[in-house]
């Protein structure tokens, strides 16, 4: 059945409907619903709560169309994090909550209140980015290099294993001058920012088993390729962001050498010894990874707190433009020691003072709303709130076994579970934190997209679409623009066929590049807000708002019962950014959206 919700009452946390993202304790703002005149919906209050105590604040008419009424109220930022919600009459439900998650006709908690935060917000630039997520050893190298005594040499031309304790140890050479050489095929794409995994050395080829934090792999070309790699990339106008391991470090790693070899050290109040030197605390219980103790003043001065931390030296004009931060859902947490927030919130200080335009992004795969206030990650990559409830309304049909350990299956549901899944993830967090949130179709730790789609190519340009038009900062895995395949996370890190463009699937390069050039121009999509308007199981079209443009947005996994939308959601013309659905109006002025599918559309809206 397809839910029809053009008439539903809307707020969302996007400058369409807040005056300002980034206000300051003492701030009054003003905010607006939009109540169209078929919901029935006559008064509406704004339910606040400030100093734990919570008011009913009146709201007035701001403005009126033919179809809408805009509501405002204004209240003053007295807390540091304030939630709010919309109270509603109407018919036949006089009684009625809006809340991030929707209408309700009862009491709600205010787990999923609206949230303004008063925290310095993200760099201005993030809100523009698309990343390019690069896998060093596999995307290009300009030089041959001695394979290192941990390695199986590849030539870039052979197969990866994919399984089994081999993975870590085959090595194709690539390197960041390599990279440097391929900056236009980048550029073309849409992306402005590249990510890269560690540069850091380590006895593998995926690093996050650092040895050192002091200098760049000399495999990779050493500290001075990522200068020239950093250079190369700002005069561009492009940025760059590395990955660091906050929660462990590799056995091999000199501070965790110190410490096995001297016990009185002041690197062994780094790590967790249970006996020392051989029983230690480790991630997930591989030996080669010791877990850091960031209860140590030691590790966090050396770590992440202040100018002559890892975190701070590579940072700069010549050097990164943020982090991401790796197991960041973990680090500082163990059995009832959980220091998370606050290394959260001294990596953001520490960054914002050596770069004050910086962005801090963290690995998360489940609920981090606990962790998203503002004051620490920026964003999270949002496999919870994006990848999973897309992945699972585009999977084609199969059997599901449910398995004990840390990874949950990834069922085939129909689009109102996945609208569902992603409102209440972005419910759970201030708007901005989405906003900022890294949403991916694919990375270097999960199936490749075209293959876990099944080689379907509309239900691929589904999700490339997806990710082109939804909230947040969108992330290319380095290949998916050219169909690269892989059945896993290690079969997936194949070497970028540069030499070989029979692998390349061009039609997917044409329509990556079609789909983020149109986010590129065009302020809805890069910072609009987002407002469903029809959830069907096979079918969602939904709109992107900012103050000057919207964008109508409609998806389908399969063919459907036509979308029919109310009048008065688009008054003349609509221009085409994105497939070639075609759209019709009804006499009575209502909008019907092609029944088709797999297929992918946006137009924007006069």
């Amino acid at each position: 059945m397809l839910s029809n919700l053009s008439s539903v009452p809307h707020h969302d946390g996007s400058e369409a409907y807040v005056s300002t993202l980034a206000p300051v304790l003492g701030d009054v703002v003003s905010v607006v619903l939009r109540v169209p005149r078929s919901s029935g919906v006559q008064r509406a209050l704004l339910r606040t709560c400030i100093d734990g105590e919570q008011a009913l604040i009146e709201t007035h008419v701001d403005r009126e169309t033919p179809h809408d009424v805009w509501l405002r109220a204004e209240f003053t930022v007295e807390n540091r994090v304030v939630n709010y919600r919309w109270l509603l009459d109407g018919v036949p439900n006089a009684y009625q909550w809006l809340n991030g998650e929707g209408l309700h006709q009862h009491d709600v908690t205010d787990a999923a209140d609206f949230r303004i935060t008063t925290h310095p917000a993200p760099p201005n630039w993030a809100r523009d980015a698309v990343l390019y997520q690069i896998f060093p050893d596999r995307f290009a190298k300009s030089m041959d290099r001695a394979a290192p005594d941990w390695a199986i040499a590849q030539e870039w031309s052979d197969a990866v294993i994919g399984d089994g304790p081999e993975t870590p140890f085959q090595y194709y050479g690539g390197d960041l001058d390599g990279i440097i050489s391929h900056l236009d095929h980048i550029a073309s794409t849409g992306a402005n920012t590249l990510y890269l995994t560690p540069v850091f050395p380590g006895r593998s080829n995926h690093r996050y088993d650092a040895s050192t934090f002091d200098h760049v792999d000399p495999l990779l070309g050493g500290d001075e390729a990522l200068v020239r790699l950093c250079d190369a990339v700002h005069a561009r106008g492009m940025r760059i962001m590395g990955d660091l391991t906050t929660n462990h470090s590799g056995d091999g790693h000199e501070w965790f050498r110190r410490a096995v070899s001297d016990a009185g050290s002041p690197e062994a109040s780094y790590f967790t010894f249970t006996h020392h030197p051989h029983d230690y605390v480790s991630w997930f219980g591989h030996s080669s990874l010791p877990k850091f103790d960031h209860s140590s003043p030691a590790l966090r001065e050396a770590l992440y707190e202040g100018p002559g931390s890892t975190v701070a030296r590579w940072l700069g004009p010549h050097g990164l433009d943020g982090w991401r931060i790796d197991v960041a859902n973990m680090t500082g947490r163990l059995g009832p020691v959980d220091l998370n927030h606050e290394v959260a919130t001294a990596i953001n200080a520490t960054m914002a003072n050596a770069h004050p335009e910086s962005l801090l992004l963290a690995e998360h795969s489940h609920d981090a709303s606990a962790d998203l206030l503002g004051d620490g990650w920026h964003g999270v990559m949002d496999y919870a709130g994006f990848s999973r409830p897309l992945w699972q309304w585009l999977r084609p049909p199969a059997p599901i076994e449910l398995q004990p350990g840390p990874f949950t299956p990834i069922p085939t549901l129909d689009g109102h579970a996945m609208v569902a899944a992603m409102r209440a993830f972005d419910a759970a967090v201030p708007w901005r934190s989405r906003a900022h949130a890294l949403t991916l179709i694919g990375s270097h730790d999960v199936a490749r997209v075209a293959t876990f789609l099944e080689r379907d190519t509309d239900l691929v340009t589904v999700a490339f679409g997806m990710l082109a038009a939804m909230p947040g900062i969108p992330m290319l895995w380095a290949g998916d623009e050219i169909g690269l395949e892989g059945v896993n996370g290690e079969d997936g890190r194949r070497p970028f066929p540069w030499q070989d463009p029979s692998q390349w699937d061009t039609a997917r390069l044409a329509q990556t590049r079609a789909l983020f050039g149109a986010r590129a121009g065009s302020a809805a999509l890069r910072r609009g807000g987002l407002r469903w308007l029809a959830v069907g199981a096979d079918v969602v079209t939904f709109v992107r708002e900012a103050p000057d443009e919207s964008v109508l947005v409609h998806a389908a996994r399969s063919p459907h019962e036509p979308v029919l939308l109310s009048p008065g959601i688009a008054d003349g013309i609509l221009h085409g950014l994105a497939g070639t659905a075609d759209v019709k109006t009804d006499a009575d002025g209502a909008l019907r959206l092609p029944a088709h599918g797999p297929g992918f559309s946006m137009w924007r809206l006069p």
